[in-house]
């Protein structure tokens, strides 16, 4: 998600964030305002940098498609196993 001067006048110009958001606070905040947890991130490698919480205004708000590819993690189950009814 990118959060620029659109969303709170602390990130203008070359203070503009890439944040990839890991969770929204339901705490109360002013009407249109939101706290948003993430990752900074570096857009290129797509490589999380710093844990972040920002209250940023929703309609200045702008969602980015991926850049990179990533797959989630796979599950290891194990081998399947089998009740023998003993």
């Amino acid at each position: 998600m990118l959060i620029d001067h659109r969303a709170s006048v602390q990130f203008g110009g070359k203070r503009a964030l890439w944040l990839r958001v890991t969770s929204v606070d339901d705490r109360p905040t002013y009407d249109g305002w939101v706290w948003l947890t993430g990752y900074s991130i570096n857009r290129a490698t797509g490589e999380a940098l710093t844990r972040r919480e920002v209250f940023v205004q929703i309609a200045g708000l702008h969602v980015q498609p991926r850049t990179t590819t990533s797959t989630p993690p796979r599950r290891n189950a194990g081998p399947a196993r089998r009740g023998h009814g003993v």
